[in-house]
């Protein structure tokens, strides 16, 4: 036991003096410059200045054109602050802006409801379609007037002009005319096809009545192309239920 703790005690001894002899102090450490290692710094050529004038190496800040659309908004910017008296040109830019935004939105919004109203109208025709604004007008006109007309002669010019489509619906004024003239409805221009069909009475007719009027919405509201065959058998069916009013 006393061996080994001789042992250790020698041990830590030679440890510490190792450690002390290792030591090196900060001013034995320093590196120093030796005074024959001079620095040599090259010189600047004379007139080295010219060699950076040219004009890729100037550098100016030029503010940018304004075009006819910018010139155009501090006019009205200009307006505004005089009319509204606001107190700096960029609030007056920022109405002015706001302003322009306002007036587009409402452009769009009509038309929009341009677009709509012509989808909306009863004739289900498109604001470029096949009827005119004219021709509506003139429809609506005949139908006010549907005792005045003369039908017949309505018709023939359709035909002369190939306008089957039109030619039906001249058909189908006419019978709603005979049938008010017979007392088998009450005319009356808002009133609808299901109405007229609760008016009527006799079987025979109602049923004549009601087909006749699908072929009709199929034909103008629908726009079905007529051709040669069908237009003769549709024109001859109107006829025939023309002359038979009130004889059934």
């Amino acid at each position: 036991m006393g061996k080994f703790l001789l042992s250790m005690i020698g041990l830590l001894f030679f440890k510490t003096a190792f450690a002390q002899d290792s030591l090196v102090s900060p001013k034995e450490a320093q590196i120093l410059v030796s005074d024959t290692a001079a620095i040599n710094l090259d010189a600047f050529p004379k007139n080295f200045k010219k060699n950076y004038q040219a004009p890729e190496f100037i550098y100016e800040f030029k503010t940018p054109e304004k075009n006819a659309w910018d010139r155009f908004l501090e006019w009205l910017a200009g307006i505004f602050k005089n009319l509204f008296s606001f107190t700096s040109d960029e609030d007056a830019m920022d109405a002015v802006v706001i302003g322009l935004k306002v007036i587009a939105i409402l452009i769009v919004v009509f038309v929009i409801y341009l677009i709509v109203k012509a989808l909306m109208n009863k004739d289900g025709q498109w604001i470029f379609g096949k009827s005119s604004d004219k021709k509506l007008i003139r429809y609506d006109e005949i139908e006010k007037n549907l005792h005045l007309q003369d039908f017949e002669k309505l018709v023939k010019n359709a035909i002369e002009t190939d306008d089957k489509r039109l030619a039906i619906r001249y058909y189908y004024l006419w019978f709603l005319r005979r049938l008010s003239d017979r007392n088998l409805i009450e005319w009356d221009i808002e009133k609808t096809n299901s109405d007229y069909l609760y008016e009527i009475k006799n079987p025979r007719t109602k049923d004549r009545f009601a087909y006749l009027s699908y072929l009709y919405d199929y034909i103008w509201y629908g726009e079905f192309a007529l051709d040669e065959t069908n237009f003769e058998k549709t024109k001859t069916a109107f006829e025939n239920a023309i002359k038979s009013v009130g004889n059934e």
